[in-house]
């Protein structure tokens, strides 16, 4: 029990680091970009490696199929209605500006919300939650019959955290959140990225192969969509072309992960 809640405490910290390093220091755009890059491909490494490669060993390609497309079908579906009604801003990593131009981390459409009001943040953060919380009860999930955490899929949700605490907290600010109320709302997330751990390790230790097979892809799925729709056009924006090899390093360290 506490070594699941430990687990997903350390890798949902990293959106604590992230929003810290934004409250305390200015960080370059282009170096913003690196991280998402690298957070992309350990994500993507973590997620054929880890989950879609064992659900297929312990069940089969039915499972895989519906909770892997499954995950990323809810995943876009709650992500269309977030950047519609919960606020103008791009769910976490980026917003539109009121031209209708592509994504930025710091411009925001003032057409759609008259300013920068609270309703955006709340868009932000509760679209970095719908990430979080699933990730970290993967991390339960690998601990069930008591076996050792996947050091892969921990590493590469940590290294993805950072930059969507990163930019979650840029959208955040730009919308009038305090720093307390910030602070406050990442030390909200890390907490129930602890319980959601506890309960993946728990609830699901006595399901059969089939449904951890289709909760863990479904959870992939989910994953994959969000670095298509925020993460990987970002951290092109922001790192340029460059990002694309440092996106291979992130798939790469995964696969060392995996193999250690």
């Amino acid at each position: 029990m506490w070594n699941a809640i430990f687990w997903g405490t350390v890798a949902a910290s990293a959106t604590m680091i992230g929003a810290l390093v934004v409250l305390k220091f200015s960080i370059p755009r282009r170096l913003i970009g690196f991280i998402m890059a690298l957070g992309t491909g350990a994500l993507i490494g973590a997620t054929t490696y880890e989950l879609l490669e064992e659900s297929l060993e312990m069940s089969g390609f039915l499972e895989v199929a519906l909770g892997f497309l499954g995950g990323a079908l809810i995943f876009t579906i709650l992500d269309y209605f977030i950047s519609h009604k919960g606020g103008g801003h791009q769910r976490k990593h980026s917003v539109r500006s009121s031209e209708g131009g592509p994504p930025s981390l710091f411009r925001e459409n003032k057409k759609q919300t008259g300013g920068k009001g609270p309703a955006s943040g709340k868009g932000i953060f509760i679209g970095t939650v719908m990430d979080t919380l699933p990730e970290s009860g993967l991390i339960g999930m690998s601990l069930i019959g008591g076996g050792s955490v996947s050091l892969a899929l921990v590493v590469s949700i940590f290294i993805s955290n950072i930059p969507e605490g990163l930019s979650s907290t840029v959208g955040l600010q730009k919308s009038g959140y305090s720093t307390k109320k910030i602070l406050f709302l990442w030390a909200l997330v890390v907490f129930f990225s602890a319980l959601s751990s506890l309960a993946g390790a728990t609830l699901l230790a006595e399901a059969s192969d089939s449904v951890k097979a289709i909760v863990s892809c479904f959870a992939g799925g989910a994953i994959i969509a969000m670095i298509a729709s925020t993460m990987m056009p970002e951290a092109f924006r922001e790192g340029g072309p460059f990002v694309g090899f440092v996106t291979s390093i992130g798939v790469f360290i995964s696969l060392v992960l995996h193999y250690i």
